[in-house]
């Protein structure tokens, strides 16, 4: 059967190491990315004028690269290192692409999450002269992280799937292994069901550990 013939020892390799590239791309974007909009999310919560560039920054930003597709600010990115007459890998712009895109949909989740926390929290911490930086430290945030895990988990589990098209530039992951062994003689449908397979592989487990994470949560908030 063909399948077998796709499956020999060094396919296996192959799919296994741009398995992990598409794991590991995603992963960098949504861990950066949660970093990086976190500032962003404490950016938009602060008061006063001085801050009010930034602010205005931040959601521009944010609103910004929420809107243009994946694929478009790919090719964004990927022009622009052109541009600057920057040489830099094909995977290099792919992992500046998903962190712009996880900063800005993280960002707005964490400040979804944080603005969720009662306002009696905020005033409570004033009256004791925090910070807003140990506000959202000591107060806000150990409370709005139940409300910011569950649906970051969902988009870290969507991303995966997003990072496929960073193959449109020659990214070697998944999807792209795809096309090489298909180009190689390999049927599409036998070599595209093999990468559907390893996706679900993936991002099956994630998405269970989300729900389970969703529901320990869940339980914790109602108590």
């Amino acid at each position: 059967m063909e399948l077998f013939d796709l499956l020999t020892y060094y396919n296996v390799l192959f799919l296994a190491q741009d398995a992990l590239t598409t794991l590991a791309l995603s992963a960098f974007g949504c861990v950066l990315g949660g970093i990086l909009g976190t500032a962003l999310a404490v950016v938009r919560l602060t008061r006063g004028k001085l801050t009010l560039p930034l602010r205005g920054l931040a959601l521009v930003f944010t609103e910004f690269f929420r809107r243009v597709p994946f694929l478009v600010t790919l090719f964004l990115c990927f022009f622009a290192f052109q541009f600057g007459g920057l040489e830099v890998s094909t995977l290099t712009v792919g992992c500046v692409t998903v962190v712009l895109i996880g900063t800005a949909f993280l960002a707005e989740i964490v400040r979804a999450g944080l603005q969720s926390v009662h306002p009696n929290q905020w005033h409570a911490a004033e009256a004791m002269n925090f910070s807003l930086l140990q506000t959202i430290r000591y107060v806000i945030l150990p409370q709005a992280w139940t409300v910011i895990l569950p649906p970051a988990f969902g988009f870290f589990i969507l991303f995966i799937k997003d990072s496929a098209l960073a193959s449109q530039i020659g990214v070697v992951e998944l999807t792209y292994v795809g096309k090489v062994l298909n180009n190689r003689g390999f049927s599409a449908g036998v070599t595209f069901g093999t990468i559907l397979v390893i996706y679900f592989a993936i991002s099956f487990p994630l998405a269970r550990l989300g729900a389970k994470l969703e529901k320990k949560l869940g339980s914790s908030r109602t108590r």
